[in-house]
């Protein structure tokens, strides 16, 4: 697979990584300990060298599993882990205290196994701590030689501009895709003047844009997308349309609707890595296969034109989760 350069960083990986999120948390029952391994080594083999995790997945568990799995090949692999979430507890509301940062990196590099963080993310900005103060304690752990990169997830541009001017941030993990544009708004314009790479989670819209889920999809009770906006019934019938069309252009490439989904977030920026997620070897595959996939100008031109018209139903997350986002 060919690796991109987040940003002017130097951080060189994959140009798709994986996201690990989903086989411990978030998306229903956790995958079992060796199917997940077997996943995250398969990835390994076809080319992955970029894997994100985060204490608040399980929380702990998706760190160990990552720290087992790629124990083998550590020195080969770029491993992207975050800090934020009080004990960290998505439900407990966030934590970004310099000493919380501190305590997480160390109990971080026991669970994955490691001397060094290769990107350490803060997973959400938080109101009750300068940001300054959060991108300098991570600028010491880098010092330490616990840390090798600064990310932020989900931060806003003026949040971005004043942690960069601590210590420079390469990467932006947040949501972007075919059906959350936002970030081109504000977003991708700082990222490029800053030099600051950007990562794309959920490039298949939580699964949305692989046609494989329909209005009458029903999720498992422990599944999150059971509260997002954008996940009940009336919007996923009201957003077949871009799923539908997704699949005329699919075809006409000879591809998956994943497959486009994930070129076209390649074709936007030469800075851009998307980390899919997934609990299949065949959606693994299919996934990676799009970094074979090349949109012409033309092809992102139609596109566009395609998706012109078409208004996503539904937001993205519900009010008390989309409060902690764009700070």
């Amino acid at each position: 697979m060919q690796t991109r350069k987040l940003g002017n960083s130097g951080l060189e990986v994959s140009a798709i990584g994986l996201g690990c999120m989903g086989l411990s948390y978030g998306y229903g029952p956790a995958t079992g300990r060796i199917e997940a391994i077997e996943l995250i080594r398969r990835a390994f083999e076809l080319g992955v060298t970029f894997f994100d995790t985060a204490e608040a997945y399980g929380p702990f568990t998706n760190e160990e599993l990552l720290g087992e799995a790629l124990a083998p090949f550590r020195d080969k692999v770029v491993i992207a882990t975050k800090f934020g979430f009080a004990g960290g507890k998505v439900s407990d509301g966030m934590d970004s205290r310099p000493e919380n940062i501190r305590a997480v990196a160390e109990a971080a590099l026991r669970r994955l196994n490691t001397g060094v963080i290769d990107l350490f993310y803060q997973h959400r900005v938080d109101p009750n701590v300068p940001v300054e103060d959060v991108a300098g304690t991570v600028r010491d752990l880098i010092a330490e030689g616990k840390v090798r990169h600064f990310g932020m997830s989900e931060a806003g541009v003026q949040s971005i501009r004043r942690a960069h001017a601590v210590q420079p941030v390469a990467a932006l993990q947040s949501e972007y895709s075919l059906w959350w544009r936002e970030p081109e708004t504000e977003i991708l314009p700082v990222l490029e003047e800053l030099g600051i790479g950007f990562v794309p989670f959920s490039p298949l819209g939580k699964g949305f844009l692989t046609g494989a889920i329909d209005e009458s999809t029903s999720f498992d009770s422990t599944d999150f997308r059971n509260v997002v906006p954008r996940f009940s019934t009336e919007a996923r019938k009201a957003n077949q349309r871009l799923v539908d069309v997704l699949g005329d252009i699919a075809i006409g490439k000879k591809a998956t609707r994943a497959q486009i989904a994930i070129a076209w977030l390649l074709a936007q920026k030469t800075w851009i890595v998307p980390i899919p997620g997934t609990t299949k070897l065949h959606r693994l595959e299919e996934n990676l296969g799009a970094a074979s996939v090349q949109l012409s100008a033309d092809d992102l031109n139609q596109i566009e034109a395609a998706l012109a018209g078409i208004k996503v139903e539904g937001d993205r997350y519900p009010p008390h989760l989309q409060q902690r986002v764009g700070r």
